[in-house]
């Protein structure tokens, strides 16, 4: 009778483990495939970037847009759901830019659960937020203003099971962990060229 109970919970274990794991594949598209109001909201904020790319962007069978640009001295991500409405912006700093209580809590952190673990990358992010003007939150991420709503999110290997596996975790402002999943790498050879 128990191994009954047992059959739907071995069931549902490879869901749990599927939402542990980000894999994401970008499909470069031409701007005019953008959707028109994302490209409202990000117009100003191009006038003077180089290197401008957007994306069609299928993360675990969801879809959104990502438009990547550096503006200044810093690479930027600017992530829309497939609404067109904002997601995120996104852009990459140094440990240094993170506040030293922050960046302390989050590498005991990683620590403790990774020991020897490597970053690859650190990302400040600024989630758009329910009832918070998308244009609001577009002017403080690009005013690179540290505000308690940011979040990090921060890319880096650590060995596990005997083999060296890349993760991503997001933490909020104070360096407490809110996500952890094991990132697959995007998959380049769907990326399409003009």
């Amino acid at each position: 009778m128990m191994k009954f109970n047992i059959i739907p919970l071995l069931l549902l274990l490879p869901l749990s483990l599927l939402a542990q794991v980000k894999q994401e594949q970008e499909l470069r598209i031409k701007k005019e495939q953008f959707p028109e109001s994302a490209l409202e909201l990000l117009e100003e904020y191009l006038e003077d970037a180089r290197r401008i790319r957007f994306y069609l962007e299928v993360e675990n069978a969801e879809k959104g847009y990502e438009a990547k640009f550096k503006r200044g001295k810093l690479h930027y991500s600017v992530e829309f759901f497939e609404n067109g409405e904002l997601e995120d912006v996104e852009f990459i700093i140094k440990p240094r830019d993170i506040p030293n209580d922050s960046w302390k809590a989050i590498q005991d952190q990683l620590g403790s659960d990774y020991p020897g673990f490597r970053i690859i990358k650190i990302q400040q992010q600024h989630p758009a937020s329910e009832g918070v003007d998308p244009k609001t939150i577009m002017h403080q991420a690009f005013q690179n203003l540290l505000l308690p709503y940011i979040n990090y999110e921060i890319v880096f290997s650590a060995k596990v099971d005997g083999a060296f596996r890349t993760h991503e975790a997001t933490f909020d402002f104070e360096g407490n962990l809110i996500e952890i999943r094991m990132y697959l790498p995007p998959n380049y050879d769907h990326v399409l060229y003009p």
